[in-house]
């Protein structure tokens, strides 16, 4: 049995863990605030979200990635796309993700990052089901200036991270050419 000095170690140490990841997570949090805060609309209609998915799904092809994308206004898909290489599973990620966006309001990588940050596990204490609603990242919520969030845009089929940056890319592009 170790003695009580290791045990204390130990315990500092997983203690320090969750701390740096806490951490870590209030950095990516205050980022991810910060895309939110910028990437907001003036106005939104269901040809803007044919426009911007069509982009999305032009750079996802161009870069031959296996990814499903979709745009919901209220409780209406508005445009979906399946490239090459996305499997079911990816539809079904996609509309947990986007019900995270719809139910808090803010992006699914921030909704993770949120109950990283306060050192919550979002499965355990979010009191949503984790089958229905998923905090990870790559669906982004549609807010318009004035209004708030109407929809959400989004794709599944990379690492949470990566599919969140592609779908910010895919913003900051279309809300800089508009």
């Amino acid at each position: 049995m170790p003695d009580a000095p290791a045990q204390e170690r130990v315990q500092e140490q997983a203690g320090d863990t969750a701390a740096v990841a806490a951490a870590d997570a209030l950095a990516d949090l205050a980022r991810i605030r910060a895309e939110e805060a910028e990437l907001v609309f003036t106005r939104f209609s269901r040809d803007d979200a044919w426009r911007l998915g069509s982009r999305m799904r032009e750079a996802a092809a161009a870069r031959s990635l296996p990814v499903v994308i979709g745009i919901v206004v209220g409780q209406q898909r508005v445009f979906h796309a399946a490239l090459d290489g996305a499997v079911p599973d990816n539809d079904a990620w996609l509309e947990r993700k986007t019900r995270a966006v719809l139910h808090f309001e803010q992006s699914s990588l921030g909704v993770g990052a949120l109950f990283r940050s306060l050192g919550r596990v979002y499965e355990q204490e979010s009191r949503l089901d984790p089958d229905e609603v998923a905090a990870n990242g790559g669906v982004f919520p549609v807010r318009i200036d004035g209004v708030g969030v109407v929809g959400a845009v989004g794709i599944s089929g990379l690492p949470q991270v990566e599919d969140h940056a592609f779908v910010v890319e895919q913003l900051r592009e279309f809300l800089a050419e508009a």
